[in-house]
C-alpha cells in the first residue's frame, strides 16, 4: 500500500536563501501511537484514510519521506501588540511541500522537537492542546472558512513538563503556505531589505501570480492580504469563533485560520469574552477581533513599505478592509437571519440586527443554538417560536424582537421552508465546543481516541440535523463554565 514515503516531496520554501530557516531533521519519538488521522484532509494530497492510517512513523517524525528537506522558518511579530522581536518555528518543522490538482500543498510537523528558535522552549507539543488543534482545523474547514488542516495526529508516552508532566505528540498540518505577517516584519526590523523583496517577491509568484503584471505590486499585495484578512475576520464573527492568540505571527498572509492554541466558540453571548486566559486585558476578545485584524495589517503595511515607497499608495490598500470587513458581516449576517441584502431596509436591517445582540447579550444567550433555531421561526405562527424563546430568560424581550423579525420577513418572497433551508446551511448546528474537545481529550489520555473519531465525524457535517448526533448540539454542562484555555501548550 502507497504511504506518503512512497511519494517525492518538493520543498519551494528551501529554495529561498538559507538566512531564511535552518535545515534540520525532527527529533523522533519512542513507541509512537496513532491517536487520528482525517481522510477529508488526506484526500487533499491524494491519499486515502487507509494509506495515511499506515503513515505513522512520518507522522510522528521518525521517518522522512523522500525530497522532504525537512527546516523551521525564522520570523518576528509583534505579541499582545508589543514587539517581541525574533521567534520562529520553535516546535514546528516544515517537510515540504506535494503536488495537488489545486496547488502545492506544504506539510508541516507541530511538535517534532527543538528547533533554533525554540527559546525557552522544548519544541514538542503536548496531547491536549494537539487534539484540540487537530479537531478544530478540520471543523473549521467543514464550516467553510479558510483554515490550515489537520491530516493527522499522532502521541508518544513520553513526558513533557507544563503545569504538570503531560505526554507528546505531533500534529501534521497542511497549506498552501505557512508564510506568516511576522515572517515579512522580520527583515523589515533587522533592515535587510534585499531579504523583504526576496520573500515578498516569492509569495507573488508562487500565491498571486497575477500581481505580478501590476504597476505597483507589492502595493497591491497588501490589498490583497487586507481584504483577505477582513473577510476571515467576518466568517470568525459570523460563527462565534475566537482565535486567542491574534499576533502578527500567527496571521497568514494568505488569509487563512492559522495556529490553533487557545481558541474558542462563543456560547453565552458576550462580546466581550476572552477566550484564552492568558490575554488578561482583553486584547484578543471577540469583539475586538476584527479591529485587531486592522491593526495586524496596518504591521503589515510597515514591514512593506520599503518596498512600496509611497505612503499614500499602502495607506489605500489598508482603506479597503473596514469596507470589505463591513460587507462580508452584513452579507453574512442577512444570511443567518435568512434575508435579502435589499437597499431600501439596509438602515432598518443593521437596527434589526444591533437589538437582536443587544438582547442576546443582556439574556446570555447561546450563539449557536440561538441562530440554528431561529429558521424554525414562522412569519405568520407565533407558536413556534419555543425554540427561540427558551433561549431567553427574558421571554417579553425575545417576542417584541421576535415581532420586529417577523414584520421584516413580510418583504421576503421565499417560504417559510424555503428561508428554513437556506438558514440552516449557514447556521452550524455543531461546533467545537470546549467541553467536547475536553471528553475527548480526557479519554485520549487513557488511549481511548473513539471520541476523536465520533467528533471528527460529527464535525465534518456541521450544518446536518444527525438526529443520532443530537446531543452534541445541547447547551454546555455546568462543569465546562469552569473550563479555562491558555497560551500554555
Amino acid at each position: 500500500m502507497p504511504t506518503l514515503l512512497d511519494h517525492t516531496l518538493d520543498n519551494s520554501y528551501a529554495a529561498l536563501p538559507p538566512a531564511f530557516y535552518t535545515r534540520l531533521m525532527p527529533t523522533p519519538l519512542p513507541a509512537p501511537y496513532l491517536v487520528a488521522v482525517s481522510g477529508a484532509a488526506a484526500q487533499l494530497i491524494g491519499l486515502d484514510a487507509a494509506q495515511a492510517a499506515s503513515g505513522l512513523e512520518v507522522w510522528i517524525g521518525n521517518a522522512v519521506p523522500q525530497g522532504a528537506q525537512p527546516l523551521a522558518a525564522v520570523y518576528s511579530g509583534h505579541q499582545f501588540g508589543v514587539w517581541a522581536g525574533q521567534l520562529g518555528d520553535g516546535r514546528a518543522i516544515l517537510l515540504g511541500d506535494i503536488a495537488t490538482p489545486e496547488g502545492p500543498i506544504e506539510l508541516q510537523w507541530k511538535g517534532a522537537g527543538m528547533t533554533p528558535y525554540s527559546r525557552m522552549g522544548d519544541g514538542r507539543a503536548v496531547l491536549r492542546s494537539s487534539i484540540r488543534e487537530f479537531l478544530c482545523s478540520e471543523a473549521m474547514a467543514a464550516l467553510g472558512i479558510p483554515t490550515s488542516r489537520a491530516l493527522a495526529l499522532a502521541g508518544s508516552d513520553q513526558g513533557v513538563m507544563r503545569e504538570t508532566v503531560e505526554t507528546a505528540a505531533v500534529v501534521v498540518r497542511m497549506a498552501p503556505s505557512f508564510v506568516r505577517f511576522g515572517s515579512f516584519e522580520h527583515w523589515y526590523y533587522r533592515k535587510q531589505p534585499g531579504e523583504l523583496k526576496i520573500l515578498a517577491d516569492y509569495v507573488i509568484s508562487r500565491f498571486y501570480p497575477a500581481l505580478q503584471a501590476h504597476a505597483a505590486p507589492y502595493a497591491a499585495l497588501l490589498q490583497e492580504v487586507t481584504e483577505r484578512t477582513a473577510r476571515l475576520m467576518a466568517q470568525w464573527q459570523s460563527v462565534g469563533f475566537m482565535h486567542g492568540v491574534m499576533n502578527t505571527d500567527n496571521m497568514s498572509i494568505l488569509g487563512l485560520t492559522l495556529d490553533y492554541g487557545p481558541f474558542g466558540f462563543m456560547e453565552a453571548f458576550d462580546p466581550g469574552h476572552i477566550c484564552n486566559h492568558t490575554d488578561q486585558h482583553g486584547r484578543y476578545s471577540y469583539a475586538n477581533q476584527p479591529q485587531i485584524g486592522h491593526w495586524n495589517c496596518y504591521a503589515l503595511a510597515q514591514a512593506l513599505m520599503p518596498l512600496i515607497d509611497d505612503v499614500p499608495l499602502a495607506q489605500a490598500a489598508l482603506d479597503r478592509y473596514q469596507p470589505v470587513f463591513a460587507a462580508e458581516i452584513d452579507r453574512l449576517l442577512h444570511a443567518k437571519l435568512g434575508l435579502s441584502q435589499l437597499p431600501e431596509y439596509a438602515d432598518a436591517d443593521r437596527a434589526l440586527f444591533d437589538r437582536m445582540f443587544d438582547i442576546m447579550q443582556a439574556n446570555g444567550v447561546d450563539f449557536t443554538l440561538f441562530f440554528r433555531s431561529l429558521s424554525q421561526l414562522h412569519r405568520a405562527d407565533q407558536h413556534a417560536d419555543s425554540a427561540v424563546r427558551d433561549l431567553f430568560i427574558d421571554r417579553t424581550a425575545c417576542d417584541h424582537w421576535a415581532g420586529l423579525y417577523r414584520q421584516r420577513l413580510q418583504h421576503e418572497s421565499a417560504s417559510d421552508e424555503a428561508r428554513r433551508l437556506a438558514m440552516n446551511r449557514v447556521n452550524p448546528k455543531y461546533v467545537l465546543r470546549n467541553y467536547l474537545a475536553q471528553v475527548a481529550i480526557e479519554k485520549a489520555q487513557n488511549k481511548d481516541f473513539s471520541e476523536i473519531e465520533r467528533l471528527l465525524s460529527v464535525l465534518r457535517h456541521p450544518y446536518d440535523e444527525q438526529p443520532e448526533h443530537a446531543a452534541y448540539a445541547a447547551l454546555p454542562p455546568d462543569w465546562a463554565s469552569h473550563l479555562e484555555v491558555s497560551c500554555s501548550s
